[in-house]
């Protein structure tokens, strides 16, 4: 400031004034200063300006690198915390990174508040975080935890898929369980009762897995494999979530399987590539925009004083009906062997 001072010919406080945008400037004098300041390349920094005044109305949003409805989660954040006067600053989780450095980074980057998309970390650390500052979990519910939590019914998401499937006629209905994942035991917890609930325990039944592409890969291969050695293959699964819908159909595109005709399968988020596919996917939706703007606003109204206990927003999902779900195969029964008989 003191150089634009210099070279518009005015005093330091006056520019600061202008760049203020308070009264006490004439409109020639303010449009010479903003004119220098173009010229010299200065800008403002605000964040140095909210940081004298005790702020950075900065909210930090911990996300992992690879979940693609997170991108979703990001996008919808951003303009709601911009309508409400805070920046965002991103911090993502890796395989070669832990959550909590990431989530200590935007901390020591003075956020005001922490946004956590999908949390896995242990229900103690964070109580601990929600009481060293103002937290929301989008995604995971952890009970007692002194955090804000924005997520779906994940109950309510599956027994829509589930009834969907069982109104196709299919009762072979496997599993893949997203283990730590998000809302994974939740949408467990449910297949299992809507196994229960249509009479189909005895056909129940839950592959270890994780929201991840691998996961689908690897269970497709288990069931060809089962397949192979006279084992009747599911005619419909319900994946974790969409990343690991996604790779169960390539491996069993990849052998052959005609889906939705052979095998029906759903997955869990609706993310934004779900609909790009060869074969649209169907998925349970989960609004991400809403989902977001939760979040911001529980951040911003803990930050602004309006509360300290923490809430909760529970957002209905909606299933999503495209290609890769469709009525069950006709059972196949083999003709008995007639060889000798006349």
């Amino acid at each position: 400031m003191a150089d634009v001072a210099a070279k518009a010919g005015v005093s330091r406080a006056l520019v600061s004034i202008i760049f203020r945008g308070k009264p006490g400037a004439s409109p020639e004098t303010r449009e010479r200063v903003l004119r220098v300041a173009d010229e010299i390349g200065y800008h403002p920094d605000n964040a140095a300006r909210l940081l004298a005044r005790g702020r950075s109305r900065t909210l930090g949003v911990m996300f992992t690198v690879h979940q693609t409805f997170h991108s979703d989660l990001i996008a919808g954040i951003y303009p709601e915390a911009e309508r409400l006067g805070y920046d965002v600053l991103l911090s993502a989780a890796t395989h070669s990174r832990e959550e909590a450095k990431a989530i200590e980074a935007l901390l020591g980057h003075r956020c005001e508040a922490v946004i956590l998309l999908g949390s896995d970390a242990e229900a103690a650390y964070l109580d601990e975080l929600g009481r060293r500052t103002v937290t929301v979990s989008v995604s995971r519910r952890v009970p007692h935890a002194h955090v804000d939590f924005v997520h779906s019914a994940e109950a309510k998401g599956v027994r829509q898929a589930m009834d969907h499937l069982v109104e196709l006629g299919h009762r072979r209905i496997v599993h893949i369980d997203g283990g730590r994942g998000p809302g994974s035991a939740e949408r467990r917890r449910a297949y299992r009762a809507a196994m229960r609930r249509h009479g189909l325990e005895s056909e129940l039944r839950v592959v270890p897995g994780d929201h991840t592409e691998l996961s689908g890969i690897e269970t497709g291969e288990l069931l060809l494999a089962e397949r192979d050695r006279g084992e009747p293959l599911p005619t419909a699964v319900l994946a974790g979530n969409d990343r690991c819908a996604w790779g169960l159909l390539m491996s069993l595109t990849r052998a052959g399987i005609d889906i939705p005709r052979d095998v029906s399968v759903v997955g869990y988020d609706d993310s934004h590539l779900s609909h790009l596919m060869p074969i649209g996917l169907t998925t349970v939706r989960q609004d991400a925009v809403l989902m977001a703007e939760h979040a911001v606003r529980f951040a911003v109204e803990r930050l602004e004083g309006e509360g300290v206990e923490p809430r909760e927003a529970v957002l209905d999902p909606k299933l999503v009906v495209r290609g890769t779900s469709g009525p069950a195969p006709e059972p196949q029964v083999r003709a008995a062997s007639r060889v000798g008989s006349t």
